[in-house]
């Protein structure tokens, strides 16, 4: 009883010193008004645990020389990122951008406004590699930043998502390496750059610090992220490290005074983005001709970055619109490419010395719009003349008529080449070399290539007969007979004609359609393939042809690769020649070896270019494992990669054992598998593939179709495979 009564007392004891300690804690806390709320505290996630984040600069200013900004971190649901230390990976850069004038021979000429740097250093050439071809080492001045944790005090956190940072470097007077006369009235870009260990920000902010304006002013934006993501994978695009990830960041870093010590080539951006895309077709002209003229830099530890491996898909010139492109949405300075200001893009792809017969490199003041020296024209004509012929080429047609079969029962058709208006095209304007290639089965993947090979299918237009009268070629296809199932099977026409145009270049006003010969070029006449279905003795208009299933967007090919892409140049019908059961090849021609695929997915996957990350500068450039860089969409779904939807098709690979030119035979979706793994293949993935019903060893097309029972779909859906691939 007495234990408790003690209980009790002590349970009491307690209860009154918390009441009297809360009873204090309020009046301690008092704002002067009883019942009132305090302050929120701040809501956010500390840096160390954010998945994501985003810089955003608020304000800047120069006070006799010293730059402060203002700038907020949030993560992607816009909540505040809390923490940010001296001492985390963070730099800031600073530059303006300066109206430009250069000199020649006592004439004074605008080049434009340029972005300069604050901060320089000038570097001592490092480590060569063992091949110092192309490299003329010496020192040169780079453009900077600075790191945060070389200050105590130049960051400051106001525990809210908020900070400010007051840069270490002066801007008033700057000599040393470089001398930078500070202009108030010139637009000034401040730069963050924070890389974590998960995640990396890059920011920017432009103004004016003599008004504080940030709109209208000079910017000189002339290209965005996302048009380079047209041909480049995010990813490929993390550069120095992975720190640097934003355009406008590179642009006023790689300025015209920055160069390569090691290679002695400039790093400005123009001189290196066009010199890199340039890559293995960057010459210059020497006495005994033209030579290779690689752009190389060579990196950390003496790494060498060779551009001159680079095959740039834009062919047969580039469209300076691919990547300048114009516009709603586009940068303030898009166009800027059209202004003849720059001597500089010029020699970074045409090197210094573009040929013999040039005495200077001051291109604009002969290359140029308004004053341009007779038989010449501004960069933009001469560039847009090469691909004229393919702009006017793409508005004519390919007319397909008369389908039907010649007294020995050989397909027999008639096409006609037709202009922008719809008018036929005379046979001495056009290639009568070039062909028209027959096809059927077309939902399934076109004709085996035992009941017809690709070269049985392709006639030329001189193998037929022409109308003059008309302007109409009869072709008939002798050289395959029509399949016995023929009635009810989708067919297809595709046409691979080309015509004939004068070449652009010195002292050519117009570029036109002009009759053939040795001193022309043909181009292809880009058009759909002609489907049809085959009624017995010709089109049955009464029902729709049977479509092939969507696999790649022609579209994003296009968008990389312009208007030459290897031969055949209408669009990406490559399939109707490279079907799946293409016998296989020697890799050099008369070896022996048979080690090579012909198939389209193979010849795509394993394509020079496209296989970068492993291959080549190993630039990451078109990722092998994105999907979505070629294959359609349906919605949301990758419908180009999804498997078990051509049951009938089967695959002819290599034997990478005996290399012999019967090649083995695979079942359909191990076959897609294969175009990317065969020669990665392990045991154990092998041995999947067979258990699930795939075949690797089929001594022939019938013998996959007999035992294949593949069940692949059931686990490897769309999705699943994009996840498997790192997408």
């Amino acid at each position: 009883m007495e234990r408790k009564i003690m209980d009790i007392k002590i349970k009491h004891l307690k209860l009154s010193l918390i009441a009297l300690t809360a009873s204090a804690l309020l009046f301690g806390c008092s704002d002067g008004d009883d019942g009132v709320d305090g302050k929120d505290g701040v809501v956010g996630v500390n840096i160390d645990s954010t998945s994501s984040v985003q810089a955003l600069f608020t304000e800047a200013s120069v006070t006799d020389g010293t730059v402060t900004v203002n700038f907020n971190l949030e993560n992607a649901n816009g909540v505040a990122v809390l923490g940010l230390d001296k001492d985390d990976d963070l730099r800031f850069g600073i530059a303006q951008l300066a109206k430009v004038s250069e000199t020649i021979d006592e004439v004074e000429y605008n080049r434009g406004y340029q972005w300069q740097a604050y901060i320089n250093v000038l570097k001592e050439p490092g480590p060569l590699p063992d091949d110092t071809s192309d490299l003329n080492p010496s020192p040169q001045f780079q453009a900077n930043v600075e790191a945060a944790s070389n200050c105590d005090d130049c960051l400051v956190d106001n525990s809210d998502g908020s900070y400010s940072y007051t840069f270490q470097q002066n801007i008033a007077n700057v000599t040393e390496p470089l001398t930078i006369v500070y202009g108030e009235d010139n637009t000034h870009r401040a730069t963050l750059e924070l890389k974590l260990p998960q995640v990396t920000a890059n920011a920017h902010y432009d103004w004016q610090p003599s008004t504080g304006a940030t709109t209208d002013i000079q910017t000189r934006n002339v290209v965005t992220i996302e048009t380079c993501y047209t041909c480049h994978q995010p990813e490929s695009l993390e550069l120095h490290g992975g720190r640097r990830i934003a355009l406008a960041n590179c642009a006023s870093c790689h300025t015209s005074t920055s160069g390569d010590p090691e290679s002695g080539n400039s790093v400005d951006f123009t001189y290196m983005i066009h010199a890199i895309h340039k890559g293995q077709d960057r010459e210059t002209s020497t006495a005994e001709g033209m030579v290779p003229a690689p752009y190389k830099i060579v990196g950390y530890g003496g790494s060498v970055h060779d551009y001159g491996k680079v095959m740039f898909p834009q062919k047969p010139a580039a469209n300076c619109a691919s990547c300048h492109v114009e516009g709603e949405g586009a940068p303030a300075n898009a166009d800027l490419f059209e202004a003849d200001l720059s001597n500089t893009a010029c020699v970074s792809c045409h090197t210094e010395k573009p040929s013999q017969t040039h005495s200077s490199t001051n291109c604009v003041s002969c290359h140029n719009s308004t004053d341009t020296y007779p038989g010449t024209g501004s960069a933009e004509k001469r560039h847009g003349d090469v691909l004229k012929a393919f702009v006017d080429a793409e508005a004519m047609g390919v007319a397909f008529s008369n389908i039907g079969l010649d007294a020995s029962g050989k397909l027999k058709f008639d096409v006609q080449i037709q202009d922008s208006s719809g008018a036929a095209v005379a046979s001495e304007f056009i290639e009568t070399g070039t062909r028209v290639v027959v096809a059927w089965d077309t939902n399934k993947d076109f004709p085996a290539y035992s009941d017809a090979s690709y070269s049985q299918r392709r006639f030329k237009l001189s193998d037929g007969t022409y109308d003059a009268a008309t302007k109409t070629f009869t072709i008939i296809g002798t050289t395959f007979d029509m399949p016995t199932d023929a009635d009810g099977k989708t067919f297809e026409l595709w046409s691979a004609v080309e015509v004939c145009f004068n070449n652009g270049g010195y002292l050519v006003a117009e570029i036109n359609m002009t009759e053939c010969s040795d001193k022309t070029r043909s181009i292809a006449v880009k058009q759909p393939p002609y489907q049809f279905v085959w009624s017995g003795t010709g089109v049955d208009d009464t029902m729709q042809a049977a479509m092939r299933r969507s696999i790649i967007d022609a579209a994003k090919c296009q968008s990389c690769h312009n208007q030459e892409n290897y031969h055949y140049n209408n669009g990406y019908n490559c399939q109707t020649c490279h079907t799946s059961d293409k016998p296989t090849k020697e890799s050099v021609r008369g070896s022996g070896d048979y080690d090579k695929a012909t198939s389209y997915a193979f010849k795509a996957h394993e394509a020079d270019g496209h296989y970068l990350k492993y291959a080549g500068v190993q630039s990451g450039t078109v990722l092998k494992t994105d999907c979505l860089t070629c294959h359609s969409l349906q919605g949301s779904d990758v419908i180009g990669i999804q498997l078990g939807r051509a049951p009938d098709r089967v695959w002819n690979y290599p034997n990478l054992e005996t290399k012999e030119q019967a090649g083995i035979w695979v079942s359909s979706d191990a076959g897609a598998c294969l175009s990317c793994h065969q020669k990665y293949l392990s045991d154990s993935g092998a041995n999947h593939i067979a258990a699930n019903g795939g075949i690797l060893d089929g001594m022939s097309a019938d013998d996959v179709k007999t035992r294949a029972a593949e069940a692949c779909a059931t686990c490897h859906n769309p999705t699943q495979l994009m996840e498997i691939h790192g997408n």
